[in-house]
């Protein structure tokens, strides 16, 4: 996905992404945006481990959320609807920017976001950080139509964030706190995978020591 490069690049370069990039981005399947991402995802933690040397992952999925909350004030940026339930761009891009923060925090703790299993849970966070439940089952198949439930089940309050015109610091407030608190839940959700993980290697230690 060529686009895909040069939207990621685009932001990366702190631009926001056009109408027209969103729109090509809403007709992408979830599941290959979590695997185009994994290589970016790990160049950027093992960045972030090389300034931080001595930070526990908390502190580095932090920084990881922080980043993304600068990057939703760009939302603001954003205008314009497209497709048959008329999505408002900012809703894709909000949704993707939330996707791709659960990728960056599961690579932080190991993850292996490859397997079918790893990614259906990392679906699932989003829906229950959003309000929506479950999603391995019942999930659009593309970001458009995951961005489109999104706004139904949030309605008006979600609506107000993804028309940033009607008050731009009130928004830009709203999608910071919002990505504070997927960041939050998929940070308990992961460490109590590290620690599971932790404690079988334990066990398996002590069964060969």
């Amino acid at each position: 996905m060529a686009f895909y490069d040069s939207f990621v690049a685009r932001l990366q370069a702190l631009k926001p992404p056009s109408p027209a990039d969103l729109k090509k981005l809403a007709g992408a399947k979830l599941s290959d945006l979590v695997l185009q991402e994994i290589a970016r995802s790990r160049v950027r933690v093992a960045d972030l481990e090389k300034r931080f040397p001595s930070a526990q992952p908390k502190e580095l999925a932090q920084h990881l959320i922080e980043g993304k909350k600068a990057l939703a004030g760009m939302a603001g940026g954003v205008s314009g609807v497209f497709g048959l339930i008329s999505v408002p761009a900012d809703m894709v891009f909000m949704s993707w920017l939330q996707i791709i923060l659960l990728v960056d925090l599961a690579t932080l703790y190991k993850v292996n976001l490859k397997s079918d299993r790893a990614r259906g849970e990392l679906l699932d966070l989003f829906g229950y950080a959003n309000g929506l439940g479950p999603l391995q089952r019942s999930s659009p198949k593309v970001l458009g139509g995951l961005a489109a439930k999104l706004l139904v089940k949030g309605g008006l309050p979600t609506l107000g964030r993804a028309m940033p015109l009607v008050a731009a610091p009130i928004t830009a407030y709203l999608n910071n706190q919002h990505v504070q608190a997927v960041g939050d839940q998929a940070v308990r959700f992961y460490e109590g995978f590290d620690k599971a993980h932790a404690k079988a290697r334990g066990a398996r230690a002590k069964k060969t020591g």
